[in-house]
């Protein structure tokens, strides 16, 4: 049997359901498609594209007393360097902590924390790969191709290197052979 999945949304408790709304709707520009009651206060349901009703689900019952957060991060994708910068720089005047720029080889990332200290990352991807994790300061206000050469050479550089669509392929082929393990599993049954 062969199957379609893929990642539909990413739900959280937060401690202030409006302060975090407020920054993710203001700030990253996510529009609210739904809210409503829950247990512990409110439901509201973000996205950024009219064809998900919602990819970022935020529910009031966090306990403000908790000594770090559950959530590894939040990923989000950008259009391109010009809006990381933008953003990167806009972070600078919003209640949030700044980790900074970092090339993965595979991806340039700005890290924050947003007003609830949960991670989140912001990023482009390269047409590279290197393998994970892979984590380098870089500045990305320099001009855009002192940018890109700064990564591409570093990514080269790399035991593991190869192109975005070399790795593709390779992907692929594991997808297949799980997917058909998968399948000869279910007949055995």
């Amino acid at each position: 049997m062969t199957f379609s999945l893929t990642l539909s949304h990413v739900g959280i408790y937060v401690t202030d359901v409006h302060r975090m709304v407020d920054f993710y709707t203001r700030f990253l520009g996510f529009a609210v498609s739904d809210r409503g009651p829950n247990p512990h206060g409110e439901i509201v349901f973000l996205t950024r594209d009219p064809r998900e009703h919602h990819q970022l689900v935020m529910a009031s019952g966090r306990p403000a007393e908790l000594a770090y957060n559950v959530i590894n991060q939040i990923s989000l994708r950008v259009d391109g360097l010009a809006t990381l910068r933008e953003l990167y720089q806009g972070l600078k005047d919003e209640p949030v902590e700044i980790l900074g720029p970092i090339s993965h080889g595979n991806a340039l990332s700005v890290y924050f924390r947003d007003p609830e200290k949960n991670r989140v990352e912001l990023l482009i991807d390269t047409p590279w790969y290197v393998p994970q994790p892979h984590r380098l300061p870089v500045d990305i206000m320099q001009p855009d191709a002192q940018v890109w050469a700064t990564i591409e050479k570093e990514a080269r550089g790399t035991p593991g290197f190869k192109s975005r669509t070399e790795w593709v392929a390779e992907i692929e082929r594991r997808i297949a052979q799980a997917t058909e393990a998968r399948r000869q599993a279910l007949v055995q049954h």
